[in-house]
């Protein structure tokens, strides 16, 4: 049985001649980005740098699709080169990962000198930090910054700082 083309219209205006309402299940946004929340609490961050990644197919698409974990991931150096470790990509329906490659490291892709900055950073004592990883566009990359790890009494004056901005924000009009 094959329905008119304007059947759908038809059932419309029914529904709203009688008050009804359509409630459509909105899709779930991927913001673009996978945010490794700690980093800002747990470091004294400096500046930051956009860097590539060498991944396979079905991580990227994992990625793509808001399967990653930044929690607990760090830089390293290695014979020059800069490595993400122990950051994690999940597989999902469709994407298959297998187990021991889901946290394996992978190559971060940057020019000489923003590797050389680095290198100097960690010369001085700084943690490399990976904060973002962004999915939006053609390329996935990931957002690192040098810092310097905090102290529990450094992280108690920030909780304190944001505590008093929010009071004064909420007291303002």
């Amino acid at each position: 049985m094959r329905l008119p083309r304007n059947f759908s219209l038809k059932i419309d205006n029914f529904a709203s001649e009688r008050g009804y309402t359509w409630v459509m299940a909105k899709k779930p946004r991927n913001s673009g980005k996978i945010v490794n929340r700690r980093a800002k609490f747990d470091y004294e961050l400096g500046d930051s740098l956009v860097v590539g990644l060498a991944l396979t197919g079905a991580e990227t698409k994992a990625l793509r699709l808001g399967h990653g974990q930044l929690q607990g991931a760090y830089v390293a150096l290695k014979n020059g080169e800069l490595w993400l470790l122990n950051a994690q990509i999940m597989s999902s329906s469709g994407v298959p990962i297998a187990e021991d490659d889901q946290n394996r490291s992978r190559k971060l892709l940057a020019k000489r000198r923003e590797i050389e900055k680095f290198v100097k950073a960690k010369g001085q004592g700084s943690t490399i930090v990976p904060l973002e990883l962004l999915t939006k566009g053609r390329y996935i990359k990931l957002r690192i910054a040098a810092g310097r790890g905090k102290k529990r009494y450094d992280k108690r004056e920030t909780l304190k700082k944001r505590q008093q901005e929010r009071d004064i924000a909420r007291t303002l009009p």
